[in-house]
């Protein structure tokens, strides 16, 4: 048996998950687009500052201990909110697999060329 395409199926996973909940991205207005991107950013956040708290961050602390597992924990909610963030903006599993190969080539032609100076327009195309 051929395994299902992952990016899509997380996709696939998340919507059904978002539509649980009670959020439908279909036919979503820009005020619920716009409510709906400050949601998700503000959740993603939150995970970053789990994420953070994964870590012995605190210099003067030496109770803290490298939480690896919670890391993971807090790696995968991430990608919860990212998905539910690209699926706000119309954007499938297909969509975000060709934009994140077009701006991965700016980055590695950014970093071929020294990336000494700043272009606005060097991702316009994507």
């Amino acid at each position: 048996m051929e395994s299902p395409d992952q990016l899509r199926e997380l996709f696939r996973m998340q919507q059904a998950l978002n539509e649980r909940i009670g959020v439908r991205t279909e036919g979503m207005s820009d005020e619920d687009k716009t409510k709906w991107i400050l949601n998700y950013c503000r959740a993603m956040s939150q995970e970053i500052a789990e994420l953070t708290d994964s870590v012995p961050w605190k210099w003067w602390a030496r109770y803290q201990k490298f939480d690896a597992q919670n890391a993971r924990v807090e790696v995968v909610d991430l990608f919860h909110f990212l998905i539910s963030l690209a699926q706000v903006l119309g954007m499938s599993a297909d969509d975000v697999f060709q934009a994140y190969l077009a701006k991965n080539a700016v980055n590695v032609q950014r970093q071929d060329s020294g990336y000494t100076r700043k272009d606005e327009h060097d991702s316009r195309h994507i």
